[in-house]
């Protein structure tokens, strides 16, 4: 294992740099997975690790030594001291272990035929996180993220997702409505308005297309206006809205629960 102490060494500042900036992960097609889960949830997809980094109290723990054994041969070690480690650390919590991986290459789109998520202008990357866990643990192995959204492979969204960007085929940047174009299901929105149909009335056995919008801004209206149906969540009058991962939620896993009776 080698050893880094120096936050002016190259390899330090390519980890900083990955860790902070959407763009460098961009430029160098490269981003960080946090935490021994996001690692080992990697390895277990077959995902190649490029290197290995640990801060000192990182090695005492029983977990990272384990995972250590696990990872390839060649793939290198670094140890870094405890406050050199929180420099290039992605969250205000080190877990003690980094890994670097390549930025997967999106595969040519295939035609959408089975369940699928759109999400519209998702911005924060711990909800977009957690909406493509709940996705995955839904069933759902399909997401499409339009250009407004989070970067679904940054650390924070990584270690939000717990794995679940390993097991679903993701989009990133796409056209909703180009994408859309020729589905064979029904495209459905949660949303308020003339039409709106409780989510418990609705037959959800057949394919869908859930379009989801940003907390507070919503769906953009090209993608409104592409939904075949609005669809609204009973809840108590004195809330007004549940927020889009809780959302997305109730209406996956009604969805779920449907297909599991059919």
């Amino acid at each position: 294992m080698k050893p880094l102490t120096s936050r002016d060494n190259p390899l330090v500042r390519r980890l900083h740099a990955l860790a902070q900036s959407g763009r460098d992960r961009r430029k160098l097609g490269e981003t960080l997975l946090d935490g021994a889960h996001l690692v080992r949830a990697a390895l277990d997809a077959g995902r190649a690790l490029k290197l290995v980094v640990v801060s000192g109290s990182g090695l005492l723990r029983a977990e990272h030594l384990a995972l250590l054994d696990a990872v390839p041969v060649g793939i290198e070690r670094y140890q870094l001291p405890d406050a050199l480690f929180r420099h290039i650390s992605p969250v205000e919590t080190p877990s003690g272990l980094i890994a670097l991986i390549d930025l997967p290459v999106t595969a040519a789109a295939s035609a959408l035929r089975d369940n699928v998520v759109v999400l519209d202008g998702v911005q924060d990357p711990g909800n977009l996180g957690t909406i493509l866990r709940t996705a995955a643990a839904a069933g759902i192995r399909r997401a499409l993220l339009t250009r407004g959204c989070a970067q679904a492979w940054s650390p924070r969204a990584l270690r939000a997702g717990m794995g679940a960007q390993f097991v679903l085929e993701i989009e990133e940047g796409v056209d909703a409505l180009e994408r859309l174009a020729g589905y064979p299901g029904r495209c459905l929105a949660t949303a308020l308005g003339e039409g709106a149909t409780s989510l418990h009335d609705l037959d959800l056995r057949g394919p869908v297309a859930w379009l989801f919008g940003a907390e507070g801004q919503g769906l953009s209206v090209a993608l409104l206006a592409r939904a075949d149906q609005r669809v609204i969540i009973p809840m108590s009058p004195a809330i007004e809205s549940l927020n889009v991962g809780a959302a997305v939620a109730v209406c996956l896993f009604e969805q779920a629960r449907q297909l599991r009776q059919r």
